[in-house]
């Protein structure tokens, strides 16, 4: 018993198709599908905190958070700031379920963090992504970051571990909170999987945006009180400070 039907016709392969690109529909060459017109386009990070990302007027410097208080992760790689169209491509892929456009930017993190590997940062031995609320995965239907890490894993051959974080508590959404209410609201919000092994591991934490670093800095506080070496955040985009634009 057959449980496809007969296709006689030619199967359509989409790497060896002409592509066009997903932002403006115009000829793409190669892949990612993306001309090279909208690729400048992007709101590419430029100067920024050498630790958090935050843009900044210069290059080489902390902000004065970071200096104030360091945080527990070693650096953020973001390659956009949070501004059009990348933010309208994230919400896009996150709460509408674009999932193209979502593995378009992965691809484009990728390249630049391979150029990153090739220049002077070190490889972590895995990437975690940043788990989701069991509320707002019901609702959601998958996790963003969680499909952001396996897209990276298969882009840069470093393994994906899913299962190490766990979310505990269904805390309210971040979006609409301060840099003080976010941390108050992310307390006791994460923890390891019983028997997860990390010492002596370099990790990095996936997630789509950085905002306030809440969330970044309370798995990184986890990771490394349970003896991690060193964890890296990896992310699609870095909101500049509340107020201000670039």
């Amino acid at each position: 018993m057959r449980c496809q039907p007969r296709y006689e016709g030619q199967v359509y392969i989409w790497l060896k198709n002409k592509q066009s690109c997903l932002l403006c529909d115009e000829p793409a060459e190669g892949v990612p599908p993306v001309c090279t017109a909208c690729e400048f386009e992007l709101p590419w990070l430029g100067d920024h905190c050498i630790t958090c990302a935050l843009p900044l007027p210069a290059a080489g410097l902390t902000c004065g958070h970071c200096l104030k208080q360091p945080p527990a992760f070693e650096q953020v790689i973001a390659p956009w700031t949070y501004n059009f169209p990348v933010d309208s491509l994230i919400t896009r892929f996150k709460h509408n379920t674009k999932w193209p456009f979502g593995r378009l930017l992965a691809e484009l993190l990728a390249q630049c963090l391979q150029h990153r590997f090739e220049d002077d940062l070190p490889r972590p031995h895995a990437l975690i992504p940043v788990p989701l609320a069991t509320r707002r995965l019901r609702q959601r239907g998958f996790n963003q970051a969680a499909m952001l890490a396996r897209w990276l894993s298969a882009s840069l051959d470093i393994p994906c571990d899913e299962r190490l974080l766990l979310r505990t508590q269904d805390t309210d959404a971040q979006q609409a909170l301060n840099a003080e209410a976010r941390r108050k609201n992310l307390r006791n919000a994460f923890a390891l999987t019983p028997g997860a092994i990390v010492k002596g591991q370099h990790l990095a934490l996936v997630d789509d945006v950085l905002t306030t670093g809440a969330t970044a800095q309370a798995l990184a506080r986890l990771l490394m009180d349970a003896g991690a070496a060193r964890v890296d955040v990896y992310c699609l985009a870095r909101t500049p400070k509340p107020g201000e634009t670039l």
